[in-house]
């Protein structure tokens, strides 16, 4: 029998809006990254408002999560940020660069989603650095290295000729990126007995970047999970069924036809073995 890549955390979920310490109405969307001796997650909750926030919990383990008393990140009210951040913030990317951790997370507004980009040292104190994209954005990833000497990032766009593409740029400092590259589109993808279907809805289906990026086993590239909606998915909605597949960068291909996972809610996924 095949060993699925990963399997389901048999005491999910690990973490919901009943425990936190302030009130929420969700708690999704997370990143997690190991700091010292302990494991910080951000994590998205929205309020009763329809605005949102982003929270911080820790863990000792990576199991048992305990919630902050106050939210980590909130809509800021005065400066640069305030006009792309009043409806909220949410969707948080975690990366250690050189020390420091890099914090992506959406500005929502009535402009429109920009990515702005905030660091911190310890998870006490944090800095908005910039905002590091016009609308419309989302999934904007750093990767832990540097390239040449430029940070690198892998984000999504939307465009009517590249309608939810990912694309990599660099950047010196964190503020302008350039060199911009279009390296992965929508695909068609199998569903089994619905596969025809599937096909029909091909130019719907969205990738995206989650959360991490690894170099791949071969140490030659990178491995990053990416996520689509199958908007033929029976008796499902584009935005209610997501499913994970593994890209190496190395060779801009696909690492299998498998999903590794497919729904959204935040609930733990162990590599098979660990």
């Amino acid at each position: 029998m095949k060993t699925d890549i990963v399997r389901r955390y048999s005491h999910n979920p690990i973490l919901s809006k009943t425990e936190i310490p302030y009130p929420v109405e969700t708690v999704h969307n997370a990143a997690v990254v190991k700091y010292g001796n302990e494991y910080i997650m951000l994590f998205r909750s929205d309020l009763r408002t329809g605005r949102s926030i982003i929270g911080l919990a820790r863990s000792p383990d990576g199991f048992r999560f305990t919630a902050d008393p106050q939210p980590f990140l909130t809509p800021e009210r005065v400066g640069p940020f305030a006009a792309y951040e009043e409806f909220g913030v949410e969707d948080p990317r975690v990366t250690l660069v050189e020390g420091e951790f890099i914090i992506t997370y959406s500005a929502y507004s009535r402009n429109g989603v920009r990515i702005a980009l905030a660091k911190t040292k310890d998870f006490r104190r944090v800095e908005r650095v910039s905002l590091i994209t016009e609308a419309d954005y989302r999934n904007v990833v750093i990767f832990p290295e540097k390239f040449n000497g430029l940070y690198a990032r892998l984000d999504r766009p939307h465009s009517e000729i590249a309608p939810w593409s990912i694309w990599i740029s660099y950047s010196p400092d964190l503020c302008y990126w350039g060199q911009s590259q279009l390296i992965m589109r929508p695909v068609q993808i199998s569903l089994g007995r619905n596969e025809d279907r599937s096909r029909r809805a091909a130019d719907k289906n969205t990738p995206g970047m989650a959360f991490h990026l690894s170099r791949s086993f071969q140490d030659n590239g990178w491995i990053c999970l990416s996520s689509g909606s199958c908007s033929s998915r029976p008796q499902r909605s584009c935005k209610d069924h997501w499913c994970g597949g593994l890209v190496d960068f190395a060779t801009r291909g696909s690492l299998g036809d498998n999903w590794v996972c497919s729904q959204r809610r935040l609930h733990l996924w162990r590599r098979s073995g660990a």
